[in-house]
């Protein structure tokens, strides 16, 4: 493959740059960097629209099973990934030399927090570093991971401009523009879920808006960088404040003798003004859990407190413990202590019928209901086995004598894979956080 031509000499708002005219004529090359949850799909879309497409991922099993044509993300089917792979519309490579081939690159890899909770950017500058020394002059990048307003401009730009010949606004162009990715939604995945864009200048923001809207169906630009930046805090944000009311409301129609569940499923009724959550053992995810720190750290930079915010996820951080509690108070009930009991747990997914655990409040339940010296064991038909504190944790299968032995069964995941009504039928005692087992009368089923 020939490393791309440019004029390096246009200048902003100039019309019909070498990179603009690519996109026009769908002859632009693409690039993703970090082939997960959100790169390996975008990067399927890209190759799908007929543009060649490179992904750069530094894990090298991702990189050979890329290649290979077998996929490791849920969202993203072998059989079509091999085609792609075979057609040559699609490689990953470890070698970010390769980005000199790129007239556009998308940076998709994961902005955690730290230990602290604060913006742990780590990976977005290692990408943007190992890309910076091969970005060809009058290339697109754009960055999709989740991030705090500001970063774009602030983190991104600059190392990008320590290559000597990339000038932003005359041949480096620069936007955010998140990522809205849902594992497992069978009716929103990359390719129809809109896209919101914003670029560092209104140049950069066109090329981008013509960018996506090759491979995309719809393309929502707004004025600035800062602006989608901020746009994906506050969805997540949305979601985070209203589950930690519900939560909150959950713990207290417990005191009042109310099921939460049949209160909101009345209140949904309501055909405006209202849009239903649901409490549970708590959040996971690659967002809603860490995204709405993002803004509180970056507010404290304006002498600005998210009280509102921080409570909510105050709030939810603290329902896998809640959880605990409650699967405590079940098996006084029945006469029984956590410690020394047998516990089954159902599901360690973060959320039904995926394979995701990042996040997964599941974790953090297990870790308190072991600490309170119980034994316990999980089945969930899409998790094999995870990983905790250096110890592979192996899937149990589910049966009639599993059920039986335990002296609880806690629902954490409401997977549909799963006979719930012999469980219901053989189980001593049931903490159904998810509602899966609504229909089921008997006091052995408690309810969040």
């Amino acid at each position: 493959m020939a490393q791309k031509t440019s004029d390096s000499h246009e200048t902003q708002g100039t019309q019909g740059t070498p990179l603009e005219q690519k996109l026009r004529d769908g002859t632009a090359i693409f690039g993703v960097v970090g082939l997960g949850y959100v790169g390996l799909p975008l990067a399927v879309e890209m190759a799908k629209a007929g543009h060649t497409t490179i992904g750069f991922e530094v894990s090298a099993q991702r990189a050979q099973e890329v290649n290979a044509g077998r996929s490791y993300i849920g969202d993203v089917a072998s059989d079509e990934l091999a085609q792609l792979v075979s057609e040559g519309r699609l490689r990953a490579t470890r070698d970010f030399a390769d980005a000199a081939y790129c007239d556009c690159i998308a940076i998709c890899v994961p902005t955690p927090l730290s230990a602290t909770k604060e913006p742990d950017v780590s990976y977005m500058v290692d990408a943007a570093t190992a890309l910076a020394p091969h970005v060809t002059p009058d290339t697109l990048v754009t960055l999709e991971s989740t991030t705090y307003p500001g970063t774009t401009e602030e983190i991104l730009l600059p190392i990008l401009e320590a290559n000597a010949q990339l000038r932003h606004g005359d041949n480096l162009f620069v936007a955010f523009s998140p990522e809205r990715v849902d594992p497992g939604n069978p009716r929103f995945q990359t390719k129809n879920t809109p896209k919101v864009v914003g670029g560092t200048s209104p140049r950069c923001t066109e090329l981008a808006t013509l960018f996506y809207e090759r491979f995309l169906d719809q393309v929502v630009p707004v004025s600035t960088a800062r602006a989608a930046e901020l746009s994906k805090l506050l969805e997540n944000i949305f979601r985070c404040v209203n589950i930690a009311l519900v939560n909150e409301l959950a713990q207290l129609c417990e005191r009042m003798d109310i099921d939460i569940w049949e209160v909101v499923d009345a209140a949904k009724t309501k055909p405006f003004g209202f849009m239903p959550f649901y409490p549970g053992p708590g959040l996971g995810g690659h967002c809603i859990p860490i995204d709405p720190f993002y803004l509180s750290w970056k507010a404290r930079e304006y002498d600005f407190r998210t009280e509102f915010i921080e409570l909510s996820g105050k709030v939810n951080e603290n329902m896998p413990y809640y959880v605990v509690d409650r699967l405590m108070d079940a098996l006084n009930t029945h006469a029984k202590a956590l410690s020394g009991s047998r516990v089954l747990v159902l599901g360690v997914a973060y959320k039904a019928d995926i394979d995701d655990m990042r996040e997964s409040p599941a974790i953090k339940v297990i870790t308190q209901v072991k600490a309170k010296g119980a034994t316990v064991v999980f089945h969930d038909p899409f998790v094999s086995e995870y990983v905790q504190d250096g110890q592979r944790v192996a899937s149990v299968p589910l049966s009639v004598d599993e059920v039986r032995a335990a002296d609880a069964v806690l629902i954490l995941t409401g997977h549909t894979e799963v006979d719930y009504a012999m469980v219901a039928d053989n189980a001593a005692l049931i903490l159904d956080t998810r509602n899966v087992l609504k229909a089921v009368e008997g006091d052995h089923v408690i309810r969040l």
